[in-house]
């Protein structure tokens, strides 16, 4: 479906990815580690035996810096730094691990970077080893990892399955050495069919490739020849995502000419592409930016509106909170959220004396669980019902911004709820907005959030 100029000049503003609700901008610079101690250990006893528990590991560590990622990383050439990164995590896990009052259901677990892979086998080993020896891990679980395709060895796949990963997600980004070096990441598509030859080989159930729309002298050809590489190898899942223009937060896009990035309507254009193409070779389009095969989990989480949306993105599992261990990791709670200190030195300060790590986060109120679940709802199944007790605030905030949406084609609704349209499917963070009531009632993020297209 074709989108016209003038919706995408009207709908092409700063809005948030919804990973989170209230999305980080709209945490406090602080938080009570004490209230959120006890929260935590509150929820964990809620939870971890009707639910489980998944657990965010980040490993920041990079050779060589990308310079289009967002992501908090450390780059460096010394691997040297891996055994001090691992005692420090390994502390911290130990730190929540005294505060669980029972052995930790895990069904999902992902360690994400940086460059995961950066870490030998053998450390990533110890890590996962060590967490793994006093938890419970359910036959229906996911472990996933993200692997760097210039880096990933047979050995960094086969010692992760066999600690029980079924998943992995390798980063492809744009197949064109024109873009490749614009970016800083060469990566021959040799190198992509390799690894993923060696996963599937080894016994991996689910291969994802994540893919970037709107980087820099990315066009329609360069666009093309990329998802055709992708769809050539047909991995399972495929994460089509909208690159953050953020320079303000992200020094390293200050290296990028600007006049390089696509336009808004030749970035709709790239995102449309690769829609077409994806679905006319058998995927079915989750929504905000993912791709999967009829077969996979993800889609009959989907149809069966069982999906969820984490700081990890779409998930089939339905945890009851997500605990993130390293530098930078957010954790949620559900009654709140906590990111822990963002520098390693911080980090390595609090957890050896003891302390959990967390510096700034929120705790929701009633209204803020409500408006998270509007736009959760959203988000995975693309409906939502109103909740009588929510209309005071979705009349003043939310019933104005819904009616513009639906005159231009992007839901159906009524005081009941709504419905997600076809063409709404572009602009679901558009339509999640209606209900972000932080940013409805401030309107000073300007310069926050990446555009919505």
């Amino acid at each position: 479906m074709q989108v016209s100029a003038t919706l995408l000049d009207k709908y092409n503003i700063p809005v948030p990815r919804y990973t989170s609700y209230p999305t980080v901008p709209y945490w406090n610079d602080t938080i009570v580690v004490e209230q959120w101690q006890n929260l935590f250990i509150k929820r964990f006893d809620e939870c971890n035996q009707q639910e489980g528990i998944s657990l965010y590991i980040h490993l920041p560590f990079c050779e060589k810096l990308c310079t289009f990622c967002g992501c908090n990383k450390k780059i460096t050439t010394n691997h040297g730094v891996e055994l001090e990164y691992i005692t420090h995590l390994l502390q911290e896990w130990s730190n929540y691990r005294s505060k669980m009052n029972s052995k930790p259901i895990i069904k999902e677990l992902h360690i994400g970077g940086g460059t995961p892979t950066f870490f030998s086998p053998e450390n990533l080993n110890r890590i996962i080893n060590t967490i793994l020896a006093d938890s419970i891990i359910p036959e229906s679980h996911e472990f996933s990892f993200e692997g760097h395709p210039n880096n990933t060895t047979y050995e960094h796949l086969e010692t992760l399955y066999q600690l029980g990963f079924n998943r992995v997600s390798f980063g492809v980004q744009d197949s064109n050495i024109e873009v490749q070096e614009v970016i800083n990441r060469i990566q021959p598509h040799e190198n992509v069919v390799k690894v993923v030859e060696w996963a599937r080989t080894i016994g991996y159930e689910s291969i994802n490739l994540d893919l970037v729309y709107g980087l820099p002298l990315q066009n329609l050809s360069r666009m093309e020849k990329t998802i055709q590489n992708a769809l050539s190898i047909k991995p399972d899942r495929i994460a089509f995502y909208s690159y953050a223009h953020v320079p303000w937060t992200s020094k390293a896009q200050r290296l990028f000419d600007e006049s390089d990035l696509p336009d808004s309507a030749t970035k709709m254009q790239l995102y449309q592409l690769g829609t077409k193409m994806f679905t006319e070779n058998g995927y079915t389009d989750i929504g905000m930016d993912h791709f999967a095969l009829p077969n996979d989990l993800m889609v009959k989480a989907s149809k069966k509106g069982n999906l969820h949306r984490n700081f990890m993105g779409y998930t089939v599992q339905q945890t009851g909170m997500l605990l993130g261990l390293g530098v930078s990791s957010i954790s949620d709670i559900y009654y709140g959220f906590a990111q822990n200190k963002k520098t390693i030195h911080e980090y390595y300060e609090e957890v050896s004396k003891g302390h959990l790590a967390v510096t700034k986060g929120y705790f929701l109120t009633t209204i803020d669980q409500a408006m998270r679940q509007y736009i959760l709802d959203i988000a995975c199944r693309g409906v939502t019902k109103f909740n009588p007790t929510d209309y005071t605030l979705l009349k003043k905030y939310s019933f104005p911004v819904l009616s513009d949406l639906e005159k231009d084609g992007f839901i159906i609704w009524d005081d009941k709820g709504l419905t997600v349209t076809t063409l709404g499917k572009h602009f679901i963070r558009n339509i999640c907005r209606a209900f972000d009531i932080k940013l409805l009632s401030a309107e000073t993020q300007k310069q926050t959030f990446s555009k919505a297209v």
